[in-house]
């Protein structure tokens, strides 16, 4: 039986240690600032690298990560309270790094070879090698388990063939995490297999898509006859659904929670647009508080679930979907507050000329985030199957039904 009162005490103890150490090195963070989106707006990789070294003796920045991995080795409800410490300071954009922080080095935790750890976790934790995620193609986006690209046998290696599409940071990442298909004889989810791959390899062409905000985080790539290693395999021969599904659990958790919206921040939009005298606004303002903190507590039930050991499920989209209807709104709130200077980009203190300001950028962001990480309609099927009780979609493949099919 646990005790809560010594939790506290232990906690307490934690929260003084972390903070004391990260005094002597970070700024404290003003609640009240804008911060990006996503990495919107910004390839800043120097600063980022700068802010890592900072926290790789103490292992700050990975703190549930194994200790012989650089981490803290916590678990659970520590690991949590020393991210909520790390988050009180100053951080400069770490939308580069954050793929390999938080969806891929944990998935290489859980499945790779000892060797593989040694080899890629360093350059993940310090920030000196960037990766990115290599699932989705253009006729396999929500039906992740029917990718194309082909990896083929060939010796001590493999030869891969294809094509991947809405690969974030590709076109400046060292390394991706890759899903192929290497048996088309058996069931889709069955014949996939993971691959590292190195992206200067001969036959690799990185391909940026410009959005509708002037960024180019989202890319093209295409594989021609790339050799990979059979040392770059993750996990057996066949089992890269599970490590696929393993990466895309650790993917909703991360797109699940404020995305710098933090109640301060939300009460300064108000002061500076003298809500008090505009009370419809002033409503809707204290409306998008009070989501913020249910879609805390709905990433918070997320968290719980999977540091239980849960598979992906409902928790994940459900917060999920409470993120993006949150961001959204509250984007949404911010340029009507704004009035007619939202139709306009205006230099900021965080922004150069020429560049829109934090709300404008959340605004042009905010509809990828029902696209990321798994659709909304995906995210909608999840919950009335497996919380409603609702019956399953029609099928696609009449081998298998739609709630075990895609991107789950």
């Amino acid at each position: 039986m646990t005790d809560p009162a010594g939790d506290e005490d232990r906690f307490a103890s934690l929260r003084s240690e972390v903070r004391a150490a990260l005094a002597s090195r970070l700024e404290v963070r003003d609640p009240a600032a804008a911060g990006l989106v996503l990495g919107a707006g910004s390839d800043d990789f120097e600063s980022g690298r700068r802010y890592l070294k900072l926290l790789a003796d103490g292992g700050w920045a990975v703190p549930s990560w194994p200790t012989e991995h650089g981490g803290m080795g916590l678990a659970g409800d520590e690991a949590d309270v020393v991210r909520e410490v790390v988050a009180e300071f100053d951080a400069p954009d770490m939308y580069p790094f954050l793929v390999g922080l938080e969806l891929i080095g944990p998935t290489i935790l859980a499945h790779a070879s000892e060797e593989q750890k040694a080899r890629w976790l360093p350059g993940i934790r310090d920030g000196s090698q960037i990766w990115c995620q290599m699932f989705s193609e253009p006729d396999a986006g929500s039906d992740l388990a029917n990718v194309k690209t082909k990896a083929v046998r060939d010796g001590d290696g493999w030869r891969v063939s294809g094509s991947k599409v809405w690969t974030s940071r590709a076109h400046y990442s060292q390394w991706g995490l890759l899903l192929a298909r290497t048996d088309p004889s058996v069931p889709k989810h069955a014949g996939i297999t993971a691959f590292a791959i190195d992206l200067s390899s001969p036959g690799v062409t990185v391909r940026p898509l410009v959005q509708m905000n002037g960024d180019a985080h989202f890319n093209e790539v295409f594989l021609d006859d790339v050799v990979v290693p059979d040392a770059d395999r993750i996990d057996e021969e066949g089992r890269g659904w599970k490590v696929g599904i393993t990466c895309l659990s650790f993917e909703r958790g991360s797109l699940a929670g404020d995305q710098g919206i933090t109640v301060d921040r939300l009460i300064a939009l108000g002061r500076a647009n003298r809500v008090e005298r505009r009370p419809v606004e002033r409503d809707r303002l204290v409306q998008r508080i009070v989501q913020l903190r249910v879609n805390q507590m709905s990433a918070l039930r997320a968290a719980a679930a999977r540091q239980a050991g849960k598979a992906p499920g409902p928790e994940d989209s459900g917060a999920k979907i409470q993120t993006t209807r949150m961001v959204k709104a509250t984007a949404a709130l911010a340029l009507d507050l704004e009035g007619p200077a939202a139709t306009v980009y205006q230099p900021t203190a965080a922004s150069p000329a020429g560049a829109p300001d934090a709300w404008q950028t959340m605004f042009l962001v905010s509809p990828s985030l029902s696209i990321r990480g798994g659709t909304d309609e995906i995210q909608h099927n999840i919950l009335g199957e497996r919380v409603l009780g609702l019956p399953p979609e029609p099928r696609v493949d009449k081998a298998r039904p739609f709630s075990d099919r895609p991107d789950q």
